[in-house]
């Protein structure tokens, strides 16, 4: 009777949402925020709405992001992302992960990262999972067994990364069968047609992220020439079918003026994208290249510019080593997040090519709960700079003692160059870094974590 009333409460409370959504008017916007608070029961969750709540009523520029999902999106992929992500993954599943908690003696992750096929049709330099084998690809029942033991643990959002994820046959029959999930799909933008923007706009819970290196000259260095243009294409055929997408952008020591120039993000604003994920070149994978790695000043500025941009464009920032004060740290290890590779490795991080369980000899409780990925995020709780909170850039020497402990291997040949041949200029950007971080932390975060993690810096 219990569990049918706590439905009949979500089921009604989803309802109302959905016919709230059709007028983004700052009336309707507070009114969902009061229905949102009704699920969560954990009072992280309550607060962070009534947060939100507060900068509708005060007009803050940031809530045009959430208007433009509401005004802009096709009525079936608005409805999956308020159905999916805001209800069944944000509210309630914080409830069902809570449940898992007390339980398991672990917090779930937030999302699984799932690299389903390495195959791919481009050459990148510097590319992550370019050393990978081209021929891993994991099976339809495989995929299908991960997010069904996610679902277990109340996560229902997971990020689809490659290889190019949408070479994979049968990848919609996935998106079909996990309707009531949210998917984000890493894609380099170049298979995305009008055939292809049906089939989105038919299953309404993916939101792909076009992979950028700034403008044509930038990204077709990387990603070969005429990328640009087809990314252009593929974004102006999302916009004019009202479907939401992404950007992401890997920030080098060769871009970093263009991701800090305001008319950059004006440019992908008027393409409609919703939102940009940043990441720092990291030298594993393909060539490895410390040179590449964008400079400690030039992190800085990064991280400066994403709260500026936070505050003045409608566009939702995640910068994924710069975000530690907000995260309270490194996501990597289940903390928030992990990555399956192509191969059924259970990593920790896309970038930490290392592992001690395999999908086909482990279950995913039995991997978050192994030593390994317990003493990793028992170590990132061990951090004093939140700013600093990665064990291959800012910490290497905590990623070359988890790497030679609990009987980790390589997941590619090569993947140990970054704890070996490259030890030395990993030691060397963790210095320089932390003689501009610290001080920071002490002047801007360490005496103000509340402010920190509502945007970033307190200034």
């Amino acid at each position: 009777m219990i569990k049918t009333l706590k439905n009949y409460t979500k089921e009604k409370v989803l309802s109302y949402l959905l016919e709230l959504a059709i007028n983004s008017s700052d009336e309707n916007l507070i009114r969902m925020t009061h229905l949102m608070e009704m699920i969560p029961k954990k009072d992280y969750y309550k607060e962070r709405i009534r947060w939100i709540r507060g900068l509708v009523r005060d007009k803050h520029p940031s809530i045009e992001f959430p208007r433009r999902i509401l005004r802009d999106l096709h009525p079936n992929q608005r409805d999956k992302w308020i159905s999916n992500l805001l209800v069944n993954h944000l509210l309630s599943g914080t409830n069902k992960r809570k449940e898992w908690s007390d339980s398991h003696g672990y917090y779930p992750p937030s999302t699984v990262v799932i690299s389903p096929t390495m195959r791919c049709n481009l050459n990148c330099y510097g590319c992550y999972a370019g050393d990978y084998d081209k021929s891993q690809e994991l099976s339809l029942d495989e995929v299908d067994s991960i997010l069904l033991q996610m679902k277990e643990m109340g996560v229902y959002f997971a990020v689809i990364s490659g290889g190019e994820p949408f070479y994979m046959e049968g990848i919609f029959e996935i998106f079909k069968k996990h309707s009531d999930m949210a998917f984000l799909v890493f894609t380099h933008g170049g298979l995305i047609d009008e055939k292809m923007v049906e089939r989105l706009t038919e299953v309404g819970n993916v939101m792909p992220s076009f992979s950028l290196e700034g403008y044509e000259q930038e990204t077709d260095e990387r990603r070969g020439a005429g990328h640009f243009k087809k990314v252009m294409h593929a974004m102006d055929l999302m916009r004019e079918g009202g479907l939401s997408f992404c950007g992401s952008f890997t920030h080098s020591r060769k871009n970093s003026d263009i991701i800090t120039n305001g008319d950059y993000i004006d440019m992908l604003l008027k393409k409609g994208v919703f939102a940009m994920w940043l990441f720092s070149y990291v030298p594993v994978g393909r060539k490895p290249d410390p040179e590449l790695m964008p400079t400690p000043e030039q992190r800085d500025s990064l991280r400066r510019t994403v709260v500026d941009y936070r505050a003045t464009k409608p566009m939702l920032f995640i910068d994924f080593w710069n975000d530690g004060p907000m995260i309270s740290g490194c996501l990597a290890g289940g903390r928030k997040y992990f990555h399956i590779n192509a191969n059924g490795d259970i990593e920790p991080c896309v970038f930490c090519h290392f592992a001690v369980d395999n999908i086909h000899r482990s279950t995913i409780h039995e991997a978050l709960a192994s030593p390994f990925f317990t003493k990793i995020r028992a170590r990132q709780g061990a951090h004093d700079n939140l700013l600093r909170p990665c064990m291959l850039i800012d910490r290497p020497a905590t990623g070359r003692e988890l790497f030679a402990s609990e009987g980790a291997y390589p997941t590619h040949e090569g993947a140990d160059e970054i704890f070996t041949a490259l030890a030395d200029s990993m030691d060397d950007y963790s210095s320089s870094y932390a003689e501009i971080a610290d001080p920071v932390w002490e002047d801007e975060f360490k005496d103000h974590p509340a402010q920190a993690k509502k945007t970033g810096s307190k200034k």
